[in-house]
């Protein structure tokens, strides 16, 4: 097990007051442990204790070959789970709970009284995820780099007639080429009008002149996501267009000159919609300026109004204004960005200026 994570999680429990916690969300645990798993139905999930007397509660089912540094407690399907982890737990104290524990294995601990209480102990997971380490951030680094070059190989995809789905089909191979395992998240390609929603998915509509050409894109590599957007025009673009273009542009260099530890996430997403609103396109700025993204592609966190959170070195996260205009075109202009000690590095090296695809 990751020591030194399991570390940050309980010093992060212990401001709580929590000296316990049980997780079980398959991805904090491969965070921890390495092991990835799909458990399906069946309970499973790691137990953090302050003492150090943790637990790795599995089914004879799942196959677990390598050894994880902690105590593995195996039972099979016809046996009482919660008396099992009751057994690993100190009944007197606290006992975090995942977020995402399921009521049928959390209703019985808490009729037997397994512990002196349940609490969410989630956030003290999710905030030490949030903060990448020195390995997590070169896996983020190469995830990245790899879409740098797939980007440069979609856009050269684009010609008369393609539709967004034939462009879509050929992503996968592309990043398999380039090392990826895979994708981080299903494509996004949007042509035209179809680009004014933020999430469309990629369907038969054939790109003509004057488009715009939107690429929602990331991939993933040794665990690790990458995301980026980048939007282009097809042929032409008119001055409208290239204003609105020029303008999400600016809100994303915006946002991203004013990272720097201290600063206040909502205070990024009001540089970038503050000048989106002041060009007179406020309200076609839809959604919030980022996400947190890692082992996950949209992990607990987000760059928001709302969030009074501050800018921590090894945070990463998206930078993405957009201006959608119904019916007419979207623009969406999105890089990864690295919280560093003295300021800010983007994960993404694409070019952002406009660029007009012939």
């Amino acid at each position: 097990m990751n020591e030194a994570r399991a570390k940050r999680i309980l010093d992060e429990l212990q401001k709580q007051g929590v000296s316990q916690m049980l997780l079980t969300d398959p991805m904090s645990i491969y965070y921890l442990t390495g092991v990835s798993m799909a458990p399906i139905e069946r309970f499973y999930a790691l137990l953090l204790r302050a003492d150090g007397h943790h637990a790795y509660f599995l089914n004879h089912l799942f196959h677990v070959p390598q050894e994880v540094g902690v105590e593995k407690v195996w039972y099979s399907d016809t046996d009482p789970v919660a008396e099992i982890v009751a057994a690993h737990l100190d009944k007197h104290a606290v006992l975090g709970v995942d977020k995402d524990l399921k009521a049928r294995f959390l209703l019985p601990l808490m009729e037997m009284k397994a512990a002196a209480g349940f609490v969410n102990g989630s956030e003290a997971v999710d905030i030490t995820r949030g903060v990448k380490d020195a390995e997590e951030q070169e896996k983020m680094r190469v995830a990245s780099d790899i879409n740098d070059q797939a980007m440069a190989r979609f856009k050269s995809l684009i010609h008369e007639g393609v539709t967004e789905q034939e462009v879509a089909d050929q992503m996968l191979e592309i990043y398999l080429s380039l090392g990826a395992d895979g994708y981080s998240f299903p494509p996004l390609v949007a042509f035209g009008a179809n680009a004014a929603d933020p999430h469309h998915a990629p369907d038969d509509t054939a790109v003509k002149p004057g488009d715009c050409v939107l690429f929602d894109v990331g991939c993933i590599k040794d665990g690790y996501c990458s995301d980026m957007t980048r939007t282009f025009y097809f042929k032409t673009v008119s001055e409208e267009h290239r204003k609105v273009y020029e303008t999400t542009r600016a809100a994303n260099e915006a946002a991203i000159s004013r990272i720097r530890p201290g600063v206040p996430l909502r205070n990024l997403d009001a540089a970038a919609r503050n000048l989106i609103t002041e060009a007179g396109w406020g309200p076609n700025f839809n959604h919030r300026l980022g996400h947190f993204i890692g082992l996950s592609e949209h992990e607990f966190g987000d760059v928001s109004s709302a969030n009074n959170w501050e800018a921590k070195p090894g945070m990463i996260f998206s930078i993405e204004p957009g201006i959608y205009l119904t019916g007419d075109t979207g623009v969406r202009v999105e890089d990864l960005v690295l919280v560093t000690e003295n300021g800010v590095e983007v994960l993404n090296h694409y070019p952002k200026n406009l660029q007009i695809i012939e």
